[in-house]
């Protein structure tokens, strides 16, 4: 349950983003400097908390053991997952980002093929390829109906062409960020804690950051002050308090791909705590009925997503130990 708790915290904090994204584009705000100023603001942030905790040297160790691996999925989990995400903000509401990005849960059930998982068997520990949770696949597609249902009246405003640059870049932010995070746990295999891990791929995405930076400075010039404010906004709520819960909600379901994604589920909250955020502050019209009832289906798909993710665990887990006690 505790890792299921970080991630509802984490989904608070991250639903920031959208509706700071939104106000950034909406004062005329280049998505760029939206995207880097995040990231340059998070490293001495978290140096900070890592220098306190007296684990800056660890971490160090650990990246000069394989920096090209460390730039690689830092700059795919991080860069390729920020940037589109800011890059959407400029062609559509808060409220459809934050819906469309609940893609990330059908994506990162898709991508544990890609991995190995270690259950417990009668003989110890075991490494399997991890397989695609169908069933929990499923109450990932109730979610989604419930953010479709829920954004169904907003979304038939907008021309297809702002809706395709709106949509397509967040689909790829999808699959970017569970790609790049699970590759970092592979990579670090639990010798590096949340906070040491997350301001490593900070570190190791400053390259990109640094090259879309100097792009930005070249076509638009330097950021307003405003959108400097609001960006290291952004970079304590959802860069360091929503990513470093997510990661230890992660971190605690390492090696077990149906109860990760269970964990990355909850991520659909953001849709909810995103509504609320830009009625508050942005003074959106309040959702509809029909809108309520999406919200509704998306916490019980998210409950419904978790209990068949521990259920399928058990199974795998019945089967595997049944295989090796008659073999």
């Amino acid at each position: 349950m505790r890792p299921i708790t970080l991630g509802v915290c984490a989904a608070f904090f991250f639903a920031f983003t959208f509706i700071f994204n939104r106000m950034m584009d909406l004062s005329g705000g280049s998505w760029i400097w939206s995207a880097s100023l995040r990231y340059f603001f998070m490293v001495p942030m978290l140096l900070i908390i890592v220098l306190f905790k007296k684990s800056l040297v660890p971490l160090f160790d650990e990246m000069k053991k394989r920096p090209l691996s460390w730039v690689l999925w830092s700059t795919i989990g991080f860069g390729l997952f920020y940037a589109p995400i800011c890059f959407a903000a400029a062609y559509g509401p808060g409220w459809l980002i934050a819906g469309t990005w609940q893609i990330t849960i059908i994506s990162g059930s898709l991508l544990v093929p890609l991995f190995y998982e270690t259950i417990q068997t009668v003989n110890g520990p075991a490494r399997i390829r991890g397989r695609i949770p169908y069933k929990g696949l499923a109450m990932s597609l109730v979610i989604l109906f419930g953010v479709a249902l829920m954004q169904y009246e907003q979304a038939s405003e907008l021309s297809i062409r702002y809706a395709i640059l709106c949509v397509v870049p967040i689909i790829i932010a999808s699959f970017a960020y569970p790609l790049g995070n699970r590759k970092m746990m592979e990579i670090c295999a639990g010798r590096l804690d949340a906070w040491q891990r997350v301001l490593g791929m900070t570190i190791a995405s400053l390259p990109f950051w640094l090259i879309l930076s100097c792009y930005s400075f070249i076509t638009v010039g330097m950021p307003a002050k405003e959108q400097i404010w609001q960006s290291a906004g952004v970079a304590l709520f959802a860069g360091v308090f929503a990513t470093v819960l997510f990661f230890a909600a992660t971190d605690l379901v390492k090696g077990n791909m149906r109860k990760l994604g269970a964990v990355e589920s909850t991520q659909s909250l953001e849709v909810l705590f995103a509504a609320t955020g830009e009625i508050l502050l942005l003074s959106t019209i309040w959702p509809s009925f029909m809108s309520w009832m999406g919200m509704g289906l998306v916490i019980v798909g998210m409950v419904l997503h978790s209990y068949v993710s521990t259920r399928t665990e058990n199974t795998v887990l019945q089967a595997v130990n049944k295989e090796k006690f008659t073999g």
